[in-house]
């Protein structure tokens, strides 16, 4: 097994919806120990150093009841599934019952199987890890409900979409501050120690099945952010902070062991300060998909530590779809653009065809959708050209772009490189549906006195430039609406 690089890509499967589309396609029962070998060289073949299989975890009949009687829930299925029945809802993944591979998919055995499979082709796995909260049959509430925020018979009466009674008991419902409760999940209490120290346990024994946790709105558990939401209800507030205990209790025994970050409210800087390796970049997402590119580039700008803990993406399961998100060519720069930035990159299975529909992830089938070839051959040329140790763990650096008084579409263009030893790349990206021109000014001093051959590894056209123009005046660039430029650098 290869050890993580700084800058890995990670690939996102639904899985219970993947090994249902699996059986279908070879017409029998197909779960995580009996995926054809065909498959997994086919995911292998795009160079991912990790697969997160979302939503192994065992599913809740209890949740699966109260989604049912959701009818904002049941309205999302049919405008996703327009034949939805019953049996499709197959639970919330997030609504957790045990950490406990479900039968389903193969169980334990299977994701060993998985996982093994996987690791022969030098590809590490992650699962899914929600601290915030369990589905109302999971074992604590009956064996640990001193674990739980809790409630009281007047709160059951005036507010029941957010308390629920179970065992005598009443425990609130799980919650964003921002939003109204989630009605099939139940609180869990951060500050509560016995909690704690369970939680260490069990991702400890998650620990043992796979190489990383994508963790659930994680600064969600955050003291500050707890107490805020829960106040009195949290009981006293401890002196540690929750992933702070956490984190490093697995680390002890699993140091390459990866923490991943679901993150907003601008806490991502915070979480990785408590020990998380990668945070969600949702403000790049934002920037990208309603900013100019020089919102983007401001973005850019950060601290190189940060952006080397970031998780840059253009979707997954909670956002929709990059090819309706993101249409004709502004897809392709935005994919050209994570792909070739620091810090972990997420892609989602699915987003390779072109698929527009976003899927609730309670649903085990989604609906067909044509395949867009043209898109699929350039995020496979794409994923080729940057499965690449330079992209992995070379230097990045943001690029300066210059234009001219009467000129500043320079503003639409993007552009940073990599070195790592004697390679180099330089990408340029124009971010806009107009026309655009810039002078890119490459940051390598040893440019000078050599001529330079740009290979355009996307378009495979090849330039001759002189290394002073390079360094000092700076390269030209000339890009059509949403054009790039994936430059491979060598002397002439």
């Amino acid at each position: 097994m290869r050890t993580w690089p700084k800058h890995p890509v990670i690939y996102e499967i639904n899985t219970w919806v993947w090994l249902g589309e699996l059986s279908r396609k070879y017409r029998k029962s197909v779960n995580l120990a009996t995926v054809p070998k065909q498959e997994w060289d086919a995911i292998a073949s795009h160079g991912f150093d990790a697969v997160w299989f979302m939503g192994v975890w065992e599913r809740s009949p209890s949740g699966i009841e109260i989604s049912m009687r959701n009818q904002g829930l049941l309205k999302d299925f049919r405008r996703a599934l327009p034949d939805f029945a019953a049996e499709d809802n197959t639970g919330s993944p997030y609504c957790v019952r045990r950490y406990i591979v479900d039968e389903h998919l193969g169980g334990p055995k299977g994701l060993a199987a998985a996982r093994k499979t996987l690791a022969k082709r030098g590809i590490r796995l992650i699962l899914d890890f929600v601290p915030n909260h369990v589905a109302p049959d999971h074992p604590w509430v009956s064996d640990h409900p001193e674990y739980f925020v809790q409630g009281n018979v007047d709160d059951a009466r005036n507010d029941p979409a957010s308390f629920v009674e179970a065992g005598g008991k009443v425990f609130a419902c799980g919650r964003d501050p921002y939003f109204p409760a989630w009605s099939d999940v139940l609180q869990l209490n951060a500050f509560q120690p016995g909690l704690r120290q369970a939680v260490i346990e069990t991702i400890a024994e998650i620990a043992g099945q796979c190489d990383g946790i994508r963790c659930d709105m994680a600064m969600l558990m955050l003291n500050n952010i707890f107490e805020r939401t829960w106040r009195e209800r949290a009981g006293e507030k401890p002196v540690d902070d929750y992933w702070e205990t956490l984190i490093p209790a697995i680390k002890a025994t699993w140091p390459e062991f990866r923490f991943i970050a679901e993150a907003y409210w601008d806490l991502e800087w915070e979480l990785q300060q408590q020990g998380f390796d990668y945070c969600y970049d949702k403000k790049l997402y934002d920037r990208m998909e309603h900013g100019a590119a020089e919102n983007v580039r401001l973005h850019l700008l950060a601290d190189s530590s940060y952006q080397q803990g970031m998780v840059r993406f253009i979707e997954n399961h909670d956002e929709p779809r990059a090819a309706a998100t993101f249409p004709d060519g502004k897809g392709r720069a935005a994919a050209v653009a994570i792909l070739t930035l620091p810090g972990a990159r997420l892609l989602h299975e699915g987003q390779f065809q072109g698929r527009k529909v976003r899927l609730p992830v309670f649903l085990a089938r989604r609906p067909a959708e044509p395949v867009d070839h043209d898109l699929e051959a350039f995020y496979g040329r794409l994923l080729k050209e940057t499965d690449r140790d330079l992209f992995r763990n070379g230097e990045w650096r943001l690029c300066e772009r210059s234009g001219w008084p009467d000129n500043q579409s320079c503003q639409n263009i993007l552009t940073w490189c990599w070195v790592k030893d004697e390679e180099r790349y330089v990408i340029v990206v124009n971010f806009t549906d107009g026309i655009a021109q810039a002078r890119i000014h490459l940051p390598w001093d040893e440019l000078r006195g050599k001529t330079w051959r740009l290979d355009d590894v996307l378009s495979g056209e090849s330039y001759g430039r002189s290394g002073e123009e390079m360094r000092d005046a700076g390269l030209y660039i000339d890009l059509g609406p949403w054009k790039c430029h994936l430059f491979q650098v060598h002397p002439w």
